[in-house]
């Protein structure tokens, strides 16, 4: 008996404990906004590539059909550079996101998720701005 109430005691405290800390499930919303924003534009990440090859395309054609229209090869390299400068963020982003959480209180991860939503809005955005650019530029 005194083990079964010393259990109850226990399990009562875990309850009280995981209930008095709401930081706990802002971080697991927290977690998974930040893999929606990822999952949003991971996919994009083929056709970033594409673009960025087919604007060099265009900047290699350029300068074969006339060598003296520097603007327009040059804003071609600028937009192959920016495709793979939104690709490579992706990348460099994925490389840095860690899930562990050993040895963190509920309130550094909480600063740590704040830190990582804002990278990844920008990953994303940076993405977006490519593609829009690509849109925009780029000949069918």
């Amino acid at each position: 008996m005194k083990l079964f109430s010393s259990f109850l005691i226990l399990l009562f405290s875990m309850l009280v404990l995981a209930c008095a800390n709401p930081l706990i499930e802002t971080n697991k919303a927290m977690r998974a906004q930040i893999i929606g924003v990822h999952d949003e534009v991971m996919p994009k990440i083929g056709q970033l590539m594409s673009l960025e090859k087919k604007a060099l395309a265009q900047a290699d054609s350029l300068f074969t059909q006339d060598s003296t229209a520097t603007t327009d090869i040059e804003a071609m390299r600028s937009l192959a550079g920016q495709l793979n400068q939104a690709h490579e963020g992706m990348f460099v982003w994925m490389r840095q996101y860690s899930l562990e959480e050993e040895g963190k209180t509920p309130e550094e991860l909480k600063t740590y998720l704040d830190e990582q939503l804002v990278k990844v809005n920008q990953v994303n955005a940076d993405i977006k701005a490519a593609l829009e650019q690509a849109a925009s530029k780029l000949k069918n």
